[in-house]
């Protein structure tokens, strides 16, 4: 069953982890798929693998954006729906983190959401309809304990962005944000795994199903809140954290 027939989606951070995992599942599901990431090397493997669109972008500089949305949408023939999974982490705490990593995290997080989205939006209009889903995290709903100052700051502020700009786009655009607990990605293989490569058995214990999660089970999350099964569905926030959140 093809859920995406006919849609043009933009994935931000489509070139690893997350974004990946979900560009993939959009590609079998029917969609017209454009991948920006800054990784141009990357950009190049995953597009050439999964037959989309792809154009290597830093989400921070609005001119970068402006230039990748208009190349995105006469390669799609419009847009339709947008994923914001681009994203930067750190595990320092207040006393680690300077105010430049504090503004680069920022930035990218929360900056370069709000931008993509800025320019997503007068697309969807025209098109008439439109999705987004943006990539929160479960700490921007409940911090784990000391540490990730920034990246929980930028989670919690993406979180309440998410809300605002559903109130303003609707009826015709949704906007939903899905907040993962810990998932197995090259990003988060530094605090995951061990020097062995195992999985690290602290991370596992915060979890009421004892594991992290796997890029594609957050893809089958996103998909729920791009297709049209979720058409009642707008400003909500989905922890897709294996019962970090409550356990």
């Amino acid at each position: 069953m093809q859920r995406l027939q006919g849609r043009r989606i933009v994935i931000t951070g489509g070139a690893s982890g997350i974004g990946r995992a979900t560009a993939a599942l959009f590609v079998r599901e029917g969609a017209g798929v454009a991948i920006l990431d800054r990784a141009e090397d990357a950009v190049q493997a995953v597009t050439n693998e999964l037959d989309c669109t792809g154009l290597a972008v830093d989400v921070t500089d609005p001119q970068s954006v402006a230039t990748a949305f208009r190349g995105v949408a006469d390669a799609l023939g419009g847009l339709d729906g947008l994923v914001n999974a681009a994203g930067i982490f750190s595990t320092n705490g207040l006393a680690e983190t300077s105010p430049e990593q504090f503004q680069r995290i920022l930035s990218v997080n929360v900056t370069g959401t709000f931008l993509v989205t800025q320019a997503a939006a007068p697309l969807m209009r025209e098109a008439g309809r439109g999705t987004i889903v943006n990539i929160g995290s479960g700490v921007g709903l409940i911090p784990t304990g000391p540490g990730s100052t920034a990246y929980v700051a930028s989670k919690g502020a993406v979180i309440a962005m998410t809300k605002a700009i559903a109130m303003e786009l609707a009826p015709a655009i949704r906007v939903n944000v899905v907040c993962p607990g810990a998932v197995d990605t090259p990003m988060t293989a530094g605090f995951m795994r061990d020097a062995t490569g195992a999985p690290n058995p602290a991370v596992g214990a915060r979890y009421a199903l004892g594991r992290a999660g796997q890029p594609d089970e957050l893809a089958a999350a996103i998909l729920f809140l791009t297709s049209d099964e979720s058409s009642f569905v707008t400003g909500t926030t989905l922890a897709v954290d294996g019962g970090r959140t409550y356990h």
